[in-house]
């Protein structure tokens, strides 16, 4: 197994290292989709007078949609990381996202350890996703092992 070089590792990525992410509109065709594989088919998401009755000017996107989509931003970014696997998300729900919502994210590496094994180490990444007016809609952080210059083929 060969790694892209262009991919930081370990050694390579420093605290304080701050990555701006480019955004990803939310369309009537993302909620579908997620509510088709997740199973979830809530009013709040599926129904706009549903979701005015609530207070919102229309359906709220799946909180974990946006997630998805902020995990998929990362694996977009201008800067990567030599990712092994994802270990840990802990994430809050600030505001909600709407149809037509273009959502970006800020990524800063916040920490960084090395495993037991000398092949790989954790970065804690934390993120903030925000949309087109400015505003926080999630944040949180994630642990992400990868791999160290020792560890690279």
């Amino acid at each position: 197994m060969q790694i892209d070089p262009a991919l930081l590792r370990y050694e390579q990525a420093h605290p304080g290292l701050v990555i701006e992410i480019g955004g990803i509109t939310v369309t009537e065709g993302h909620i579908l989709a997620f509510a088709g594989l997740s199973g979830d088919f809530f009013e709040i998401h599926m129904d706009d007078e549903y979701a005015r009755a609530l207070g919102y000017p229309g359906r709220v996107a799946h909180g974990l949609l946006g997630l998805a989509l902020c995990d998929g931003l990362k694996n977009r970014a201008p800067i990567r990381f030599a990712a092994i696997v994802s270990l840990n998300w802990r994430w809050s729900f600030a505001g909600p996202i709407l149809v037509g919502d273009r959502i970006a994210a800020r990524i800063e590496l916040l920490s960084k350890r090395l495993t037991k094994n000398p092949a790989r180490g954790i970065l804690t990444l934390g993120f903030d996703l925000g949309n087109q007016r400015g505003e926080t809609v999630q944040k949180g952080e994630n642990d992400l092992m990868v791999h160290t210059l020792a560890g690279a083929p």
